[in-house]
């Protein structure tokens, strides 16, 4: 062979092994989420004693990781049900000791599907290269902030401000303060939010609150976009005559 042969001849096994390099180094225990109604990796590569992970990440999570092809009917994240439904978060682990393809897919959605290629090298049980996945979905409650009366007395209306950091709406539910702890609904009123100051007109009649003379007490609440709802808020006024 020419001394030009030779040296492709290394190169060619240079790159060869590097691709065998990068190919052993994308087999290992992956996380992955069920979004959108696919997978997030359709194809995952692990090695004997590896495990995959799946986290129904939302918003849709109406799915089922179940083994398809025969090598994987043994594993099933909701059996006895073909109505499979997971809270945001939730997670269905599986490891492979024998190597193979093997292929699974979603109950209801059969587009919903990958597989997972096991090579016959040892792996490694314990790493965990892959974050946990995020959530899709917001299931953060707003934080309003600052909330309070221009007048905590007044004869016909006030103004409100508060501080909120996600767009929504915002209610405040009205009772009648009748003493040594009781309190009788009297009526409610809502308002669109958006973020940062918002400045309503508070305690004024409306089709939903006749506000007569006497103590007041107010539960607030915020509520974004997802409907995530804040703690409630007091805040106690009085309509004078």
């Amino acid at each position: 062979m020419s001394r030009r042969g030779r040296a492709v001849a290394v190169v060619c096994l240079a790159v060869a092994g590097v691709i065998a390099s990068a190919s052993i180094a994308s087999a290992a225990n992956t996380r992955l989420q069920i979004s959108d109604y696919r997978w997030s990796k359709p194809e995952i590569h692990v090695d004997l004693g590896e495990h995959v992970t799946w986290y129904w990440t939302g918003p849709d999570t109406v799915h089922s990781v179940t083994g398809e092809s025969a090598n994987a009917l043994q594993w099933d994240s909701d059996p006895n049900t073909n109505s499979p439904i997971h809270p945001v978060g939730d997670s269905y682990a599986v490891t492979f000791q024998n190597p193979g393809t093997y292929v699974f897919r979603c109950k209801l959605h059969s587009t919903v599907r990958g597989e997972v290629i096991v090579s016959g090298n040892p792996g490694d049980p314990v790493t965990e290269p892959d974050p946990i996945p995020e959530s899709n979905v917001d299931l953060e409650p707003p934080a309003p902030e600052k909330l309070r009366l221009t007048r905590s007395l007044f004869k016909k209306k006030t103004g409100m401000t508060v501080n909120i950091d996600e767009a929504g709406s915002m209610d405040v539910d009205y009772f009648h303060a009748l003493g040594h702890g009781r309190r009788r609904y009297a009526g409610y009123k809502e308002w669109s939010t958006y973020i940062g100051i918002n400045n309503v007109t508070f305690g004024d009649r409306t089709k939903h609150f006749k506000p007569k003379p006497g103590r007041y007490v107010a539960i607030f609440r915020a509520t974004d976009m997802s409907f995530n709802t804040s703690k409630p808020q007091r805040v106690r006024f009085e309509i004078r005559r």
